[in-house]
């Protein structure tokens, strides 16, 4: 019989993720959606995430599952807690807040060397709904996925003790 132990949870928390970033980049690349910088800190929270997710995995020791679901959690949370600011900047926005600033205009407005960390910083307003699925933003659902990730990892924790 088949049987969701901690290490096939971690792989699957990882190819999760992995997917989710996948259709980041598409929205990005192909649709044609501007990360802002929350969307970027959310990335690469999923990165962390799938990383740690893999090794834990991948690790046989029991340790390393347990180190593993240890880190996940903050991190998880780290993200919800930015998924769920940013939800909260589409249903209230500011009146004249951008949260970056277009490709061109910091190339226009700065040197070389500063420009080039400012476009990893994403160029999209954080409080813009560009897409949406069954009602919820990408802020909504990556808010949705961050807490389910964290709520596997408290289990998971439990169900070792």
């Amino acid at each position: 019989m088949f049987e969701w132990g901690p290490r096939r949870m971690l792989a699957m928390i990882a190819l999760f993720c992995l997917g989710l970033l996948g259709f980041g980049l598409y929205l990005q690349h192909i649709v044609g959606l501007e990360p802002c910088p929350m969307c970027i800190v959310q990335r690469y929270a999923m990165v962390a995430i799938a990383v740690v997710a893999a090794l834990a995995a991948a690790i046989p020791a029991s340790g390393a599952r347990i180190a593993g679901l240890s880190l996940l959690l903050p991190v998880a949370c780290f993200g919800a807690f930015v998924a769920a600011r940013q939800s909260w900047l589409q249903w209230y926005p500011p009146q004249a807040v951008s949260c970056g600033r277009d490709f061109y205009g910091m190339i226009e407005s700065f040197p070389l060397q500063r420009a080039i960390p400012m476009i990893f910083k994403g160029s999209g307003d954080c409080s813009a709904v560009d897409w949406t699925f069954l009602g919820g933003s990408i802020a909504n659902w990556s808010f949705a996925s961050f807490v389910a990730i964290a709520m596997v990892a408290v289990w998971l924790l439990l169900r070792r003790r």
